[in-house]
């Protein structure tokens, strides 16, 4: 019988997150990391318990949730160790943090903010490298594999800042610098959305979500579920390591 497999996905209780999370429930043993919302953490994993497994004898427990604040190395640490004692190995990570303030893209003014560079690259560089460090040794061990969520604005200068579209092109490249570090036994990838209309998406103003959904090719927006798709191809693909799944309709074309 195949060994059960353990995904960890970081901010995973809504969004992005807590849709990737039900697209490994399956087959997969998850944990997920959350920041202060423990309802919300509390009701996704009943949620997740109501997915049936497709093992014939899950190992227990199938699901997990660990309070961790990822702007902290010590935490993010501790969030893999506890991750590693509770379900016994790891083989996914999934990175999913990020942080922007809204601002007009093409306004300078709005784009020297050192408080928001500061934090822009903590939550999207910073923590995703700790992350990967903390997590070497286990994925080693089970060659497994680590995705980050970066962003179409990480790909074309645009998005919610100046700030966030240079930090995420370091998540992409930080990326494929550990593709290369990380090998053979890891894979490491990025998948970068375009925007969705998640909680953080509609605070754009709806002009600003009907021009992007114009400027794609497709002449639609990614979804949550299109994205978490992607990443389950990712994390079960043996092949691929230092890419970039841009997710966006066709929108940096």
């Amino acid at each position: 019988m195949s060994v059960q497999k353990v995904a960890l996905i970081t901010a995973g209780s809504a969004g992005l997150g807590a849709q990737i999370a039900r697209v490994f429930a399956p087959d997969f043993r998850v944990v997920i990391n959350y920041a202060n919302n423990t309802a919300r953490a509390e009701s996704l994993l009943h949620e997740l318990s109501q997915i049936p497994s497709t093992h014939q004898q899950p190992s227990t427990p199938r699901f997990h949730s660990v309070q961790a604040d990822v702007s902290d190395k010590p935490s993010v640490q501790r969030l893999v160790e506890e991750t590693v004692q509770t379900m016994g190995r790891l083989d996914v990570v999934v990175s999913n943090v990020g942080w922007t303030r809204m601002t007009t893209f093409l306004n300078l003014e709005e784009g020297v903010h050192d408080e928001d560079w500061d934090k822009c690259f903590l939550l999207n560089v910073k923590t995703h490298m700790w992350l990967a460090h903390a997590a070497r040794k286990h994925l080693d061990e089970t060659e497994g594999t680590f995705i980050s969520t970066a962003s179409v604005a990480g790909v074309k200068p645009s998005g919610s800042s100046l700030a966030y579209a240079v930090t995420k092109a370091a998540q992409i490249h930080l990326a494929k610098s550990l593709a290369v570090i990380c090998a053979p036994k890891i894979r490491v990838n990025s998948v970068s959305p375009g925007l969705m209309l998640t909680e953080w998406g509609m605070k754009f103003p709806e002009s600003k979500r009907e021009a992007a959904k114009n400027n794609t090719k497709l002449k639609r927006l990614a979804t949550v579920e299109d994205v978490a798709d992607q990443v389950r191809t990712l994390a079960l693909s043996r092949s691929a390591t230092g890419q970039n799944l841009c997710i966006d309709g066709g929108l940096s074309l």
